[in-house]
């Protein structure tokens, strides 16, 4: 996989638009259960590319490092051996000398080489210093983009919980409901009332024939005071 692919990949599935897809989907939730499970690979791809960009990143800078400390080094050389050469010629060996200056040659040159080499690894390090830095960035949304993956189906499933549980009392309600006047319930409560009524009949009923005894005693007792009145008259 090319670092632009990878670029590429990682900067589109960070910019998708979860609500957008959402609302296209014939089941939310399969779906947002299916980009979980994409991104998630998605992110472990990505990581795994970019962990392989940051290596060979780091392999140039380790290269060009060296070319450096090469450089460093073969200048030093250089400088020795000039000085060696200027001191036996100072001596009177001029052959030996020279043959110093030649050593010094070499080690400028290969000092000129390692600083090419260096300077032509710059460009190079420096583009991938910024692709490994645009793929950070586009790992991180990605990351972010699937916690919001996670809290919408959390959310989803949440509400779907809600919504069932909400139909599912209001269909109890609907199946019980006592303001009906064709319900069982009404129909007891109408039966226990007309036995109420015929309860209170019966007493009423009762409270009348007792109140007619009672009057028929008040007329007997009436009609022995007369008797007795009437007795003491004759006497």
């Amino acid at each position: 996989m090319s670092k632009q692919t990878v670029l590429g990949r990682v900067t589109q599935l960070a910019k998708a638009n979860i609500n957008a897809l959402l609302d296209q989907a014939e089941d939310p939730q399969k779906m947002l259960d299916q980009l979980i499970r994409d991104y998630a690979n998605n992110i472990a791809d990505a990581e795994e590319a970019v962990a392989a960009t940051i290596g060979n990143l780091r392999l140039m800078e380790q290269d060009h490092r060296e070319d450096l400390d090469a450089a460093k080094e073969w200048g030093g050389k250089a400088l020795a051996a000039s000085r060696k050469a200027d001191e036996l010629r100072a001596g009177g060996q001029t052959a030996e000398a020279d043959r110093f200056d030649n050593l010094a040659k070499v080690a400028l040159g290969r000092q000129l080489q390692s600083e090419k080499e260096a300077r032509t690894a710059e460009p190079t390090i420096a583009a991938q210093t910024e692709v490994v830095a645009k793929l950070r960035t586009g790992l991180d949304q990605m990351k972010a983009k699937l916690a919001e993956l996670q809290a919408k189906r959390d959310e989803l499933v949440a509400r779907a919980k809600s919504a069932r549980a909400q139909n599912t009392m209001m269909d109890a309600v609907k199946n019980v409901d006592v303001l009906d006047p064709t319900s069982e319930l009404s129909r007891f409560e109408d039966k226990v009332r007309r036995e109420e009524a015929r309860a209170l009949g019966k007493q009423e009923l009762a409270a009348s024939s007792l109140d007619a005894q009672f009057e028929q005693l008040d007329a007997l007792g009436d009609d022995a005071e007369i008797e007795a009145r009437l007795a003491a008259l004759k006497d």
